[in-house]
């Protein structure tokens, strides 16, 4: 096998959760919303960029949370609640129990804290301090493993017509 095909073999486990999260949706928005911000707004967000979940911040800009559109169909349009006097912290997931990826998780360990607790969304934190540093969500990660699935197609299919077979073939 060539050594272009090895390297692209060996690079799918080399993508961590900040690469995805450079490539996602998530990193060219404000994907941030205040605790005490109106459900309303969040949906608005929703729908405005097209995203299932929003990073919840205290008064002092700090992650406390999320929120996702499970939460709101669940808590509030399940039970007929009014979404323009419900506030954020009413019905956003809390503290210990946010499933949390590291910055330098592969693709693999994300995908099984994802199916792990049925979840959609990922928090990406710094493993130093566990400062806040993006989001991911499953159709990044699928973005991923299909782009690394794009790339292996293309070099076999190379290889097998001969190019790339040896050094300085291509």
């Amino acid at each position: 096998m060539s050594r272009r095909l090895l390297t692209t073999l060996s690079q799918k486990n080399q993508v961590s959760a900040l690469n995805v999260f450079k490539n996602s949706c998530y990193h060219k928005i404000d994907f941030k919303i205040n605790e005490n911000a109106s459900v309303n707004s969040a949906v608005q967000r929703f729908s405005a960029f097209n995203i299932g979940c929003l990073a919840v911040t205290d008064d002092k800009d700090k992650v406390v949370g999320v929120l996702s559109e499970r939460d709101y169909i669940n808590k509030i349009a399940a039970l007929g609640k009014d979404h323009t006097n419900s506030k954020i912290k009413e019905i956003c997931t809390y503290g210990p129990n946010i499933i949390i990826a590291k910055k330098n998780d592969s693709l693999e360990q994300c995908m099984n804290k994802m199916l792990f607790k049925d979840i959609r969304h990922l928090l990406v934190v710094d493993e130093n301090n566990d400062e806040f540093v993006g989001m991911i969500s499953i159709k990044d990660l699928i973005k991923e493993i299909m782009k690394d699935k794009d790339d292996m197609i293309t070099r076999l299919t190379d290889f097998k017509i001969g190019k790339g077979g040896f050094f300085g073939s291509e």
